[in-house]
């Protein structure tokens, strides 16, 4: 029974750590991970210079064995430390995790010169690692709660600009002609998005006066709807007047957005604090 209770509260502590920043072993695990994760980001970028990689490759190497196994240590005391580890597992951070680290141990079956460059490849998954760094950002879950709640404006104002950009490359095709450039609707679509976005790539451009009108009508049209989406997340963001500070996840849903005070999960009901 003592066993059982002692094995319980090793559970729970490690999943304060882990999971929550209220603790000073939870902040400290926090800053901890942020420069580990880093530190690694870095070494994969070292590792694509060509000439730091031949002088430093054995270090690089050894850097990153270590930085993996201690990912690998993280990816499975998340998993054990929770009620449902599949809820971890099939999370975003979940997958993130495990595409971040899994690349390091699959490359030790990858024998021979002939599976280099599908190594090379594989081995950029590690820069999934920067996307851990958003669970420690605060100021993310506002924006990320911001974006989920202007999803339906941003798809309606998307739809908008693909219609709009449409009848561009429509008309501008009917207007220019194969002999200007515009040699099908798809292709003058193509300069209609490069117009209304203000790029401006040169490779394609309107020849008659009235082409040339109406190119400059979609490019000031185009300052107005870049700054479109900016308006609706702000205004999206400023309805969030109280940011809560609760860093608490529930340990059965992993549901992370509780109010400052609370005791049982908003989600799933289950308790917050074992004690």
């Amino acid at each position: 029974m003592n066993k059982s209770k002692s094995h319980k509260h090793w559970k729970t502590r490690l999943y304060e750590i882990i999971y929550e920043a209220d603790t000073n072993a939870g902040k400290w695990f926090d800053i901890l991970l942020i420069f580990v994760i880093l530190f690694s980001i870095i070494i994969v970028m070292l590792e694509s210079v060509n000439s730091i990689d031949a002088n430093y490759h054995n270090f690089l190497n050894i850097a990153e064995w270590v930085i993996t196994i201690l990912f690998s240590f993280e990816y499975i005391a998340r998993i054990i430390c929770i009620k449902k580890p599949s809820k971890y597992i099939f999370s975003f951070y979940g997958i993130i995790d495990f595409l971040a680290t899994i690349p390091k141990y699959i490359s030790i079956f990858f024998i021979g010169t002939h599976a280099l460059v599908a190594l090379r490849a594989l081995r950029l998954l590690r820069v999934f690692r920067i996307l851990k760094l958003t669970r420690y950002l605060g100021a993310s879950n506002k924006l990320m709660a911001a974006l989920k709640s202007s999803k339906i404006k941003i798809a309606v104002f998307l739809f908008s600009v693909l219609v709009l950009t449409i009848i561009l490359g429509t008309v501008m095709y009917i207007i220019e002609g194969s002999e200007n450039g515009f040699t099908s609707i798809p292709y003058s679509m193509y300069w209609a998005i490069v117009t209304l976005t203000t790029v401006g790539y040169g490779d394609i451009s309107p020849h008659t006066p009235l082409g040339q009108l109406i190119a400059s009508l979609v490019m000031i049209l185009g300052y107005g709807i870049i700054a479109v989406p900016t308006g609706i997340i702000t205004s999206e963001m400023t309805k969030q007047d109280k940011i809560h500070t609760n860093t608490q996840t529930c340990p059965n849903c992993l549901y992370d957005k509780h109010l400052d005070n609370a005791i049982y999960c908003n989600k799933c009901g289950e308790k917050l604090n074992h004690e």
